[in-house]
């Protein structure tokens, strides 16, 4: 079915509201702990999930062509879950554009001004078993032909 944005599937966090600013606990600057996720309305047939954070604001283009950081690669959360508790090291960690597998939030460059930071929530129609440590492109490859309904959440930070 292909990638499908969905304004049934809400992504929400107690941490932030959308575009409102994420809390320096969350970022590099701080703790570096993943914020609190939850959606719902999750289209039937739903098997499971992926949950990604990508910062297209940031100034890297890959030899591959892609730009932006990624920040979170999140995947195998079964259809029950609906939520990510504040900090979740659960489910399969992906790597990260630090090098680095799980959550590491925020952390623009000095005087690079506000970024935006893309939390998505990907509703997929089967339960794929992947390896962990798939890149965000790598995943997306995957789980394309099984995305039924995707939707965002934006954050924002900007280093004092």
């Amino acid at each position: 079915m292909g990638f499908a944005f969905s304004n049934d599937l809400e992504l929400t966090s107690s941490a932030f509201g959308n575009n409102g600013a994420i809390a320096a606990k969350h970022t590099g600057d701080d703790v570096d702990v993943s914020p609190a996720l939850s959606w719902k309305n999750a289209p039937e047939g739903t098997k499971s999930f992926a949950v990604i954070c990508h910062d297209p604001d940031a100034p890297l283009i890959s030899a591959n062509g892609t730009y932006g950081f990624v920040h979170w690669v999140l995947y195998n959360i079964p259809a029950s879950v609906s939520e990510l508790a504040e900090g979740c090291a659960d489910y399969t960690q992906g790597v990260n554009n630090f090098g680095n597998s799980g959550y590491n939030g925020p952390l623009p460059p000095e005087g690079h001004g506000q970024h935006k930071y893309y939390f998505w929530v990907i509703a997929l129609d089967a339960e794929l078993d992947l390896p962990a440590g798939l890149t965000l492109w790598q995943l997306l490859e995957k789980i394309e032909p099984h995305a039924t309904a995707m939707n965002r959440l934006i954050g924002t930070y900007q280093r004092g």
